[in-house]
């Protein structure tokens, strides 16, 4: 089967989060399994830069990846003219195209097409339906005139779990359409991980000292103030200095604002932005903790909660959308009500105290991300998809 992957940005750029990463091993799962894969994307590389890619054309691991120029971005709408004409050019080389994240220029190009030429595409949101954040309105606005037409001209939409499953409906996509199919991690990326250690050598952290982590990216929507703030109440409260707070990831608009949130609780000291990690330093970021934190206001899944279960971590988050079905409370983590810093305190005291307690929640979590959220199982399920809506 040829597949289009349309998507804005994709590797190297990984500080845009989990979508590029789900993306790319979705992509590698395809091309494994025969198929005739190809990525639409831009050359945007984080929030602020574009890069300037070896050869505008790449076969990475099998599959071709076009970079096409982006000439203007507001927030995180990506506009490249020279991928809207070569989309037009090109549709019907493919048999299906899934396009990812919504509210792009080249997703209304995609369901134009789709009706012309009678080719299926498949639409994957990641979590971008809410109409939140400075941008609500000119979401709103896109809504009315395209988004609406785009979702339910969509021959599936993807949703990550129940909750944006609901989303789906909302806005107006039938039931029929709607597809819960879960992001999956490639865990032979976690068969060979680092040393213990490796991460608290690099960073200076003292053997003896517990780590509580978070990884991703540096926005007030994920709840880092409500991390800091639980820290510095259990040092102030509890007394606890037994562990460091380490917050890793690329800076997304907050950065500034939780060191100053640091420095004004007086925790600056414990309290480590070591920036964004990839690859073996991220693995060994994970390797090296005690505790996996994801305290997100909102959350549609939670792909890194399912990196520290591939390396044995239990995760304490809060108990909203994704992260409510992937932490089974009390079995492979904590969950705490969002927004509940003092809470928060508690489960990671909790943890912190019982270490055989943190172990056992570990192995499970290692278990089940092995059975329900291998790239295996997950690709299998849009493969059927694929085959469904094309036949």
């Amino acid at each position: 089967m040829r597949i289009l992957q349309v998507i804005s940005t994709f590797y190297p750029a990984l500080a845009f989060g989990g979508p590029v990463k789900v993306a790319y091993n979705i992509c590698m799962e395809l091309t494994r399994r025969g198929h005739d894969v190809e990525v639409f994307t831009t050359n945007a590389y984080d929030q602020t830069r574009n890069f300037e890619p070896i050869s505008r054309e790449q076969i990475i691991n099998g599959f071709k990846v076009t970079y096409f120029n982006n000439k203007l971005r507001f927030s995180n709408l990506f506009i490249s003219s020279e991928m809207i004409t070569t989309l037009c050019k090109r549709f019907r080389e493919f048999d299906v195209i899934h396009t990812h994240f919504g509210r792009q220029t080249y997703d209304i190009v995609v369901s134009l097409c789709s009706r012309k030429y009678t080719i299926p595409y498949i639409l994957q949101a990641h979590g971008s339906l809410p109409r939140i954040g400075s941008w609500r309105r000119l979401k709103w606005f896109y809504d009315v005139l395209f988004g609406y037409r785009v979702l339910r001209n969509a021959s599936r939409v993807i949703a990550l779990s129940h909750v944006e499953a609901d989303q789906y409906r909302r806005m107006g996509v039938p039931e029929e359409k709607i597809a819960i199919v879960p992001n999956g991690i490639d865990l032979s990326e976690y068969a060979n991980l680092p040393s213990q250690g490796a991460f608290k050598k690099k960073f200076g952290i003292p053997e003896d000292k517990k780590v509580i982590l978070y990884l991703g990216r540096i926005h007030r929507i994920k709840g880092i103030d409500l991390l800091i703030k639980a820290y510095a109440y259990l040092i102030e409260k509890v007394g606890n200095k037994d562990a460091v707070l380490v917050i890793a990831g690329p800076d997304d608009g907050y950065l500034n604002d939780a060191k100053a949130l640091a420095y004004s609780l007086r925790v600056s000291d414990s309290v480590m932005f070591v920036g964004p990690l990839y690859g073996k330093d991220k693995l060994a970021a994970y390797v090296d903790s005690d505790i996996y934190v994801l305290p997100s206001r909102y959350e549609i899944w939670g792909l890194t909660i399912l990196e520290a279960y591939a390396c044995g971590k239990p995760v304490i988050a809060s108990n909203v959308g994704g992260p409510k079905d992937l932490v089974l409370d009390n079995e492979t983590g904590l969950l705490f009500e969002t927004g509940n810093f003092r809470e928060l305190a508690e489960r990671i005291m909790h943890l912190l105290n019982d270490e055989n307690k943190c172990v056992e929640m570990g192995k499970k979590a290692r278990k089940l991300v092995e059975q329900k959220y291998s790239i295996e199982n997950v690709v299998k399920r849009l493969e059927n998809i694929y085959s469904e809506v094309t036949a």
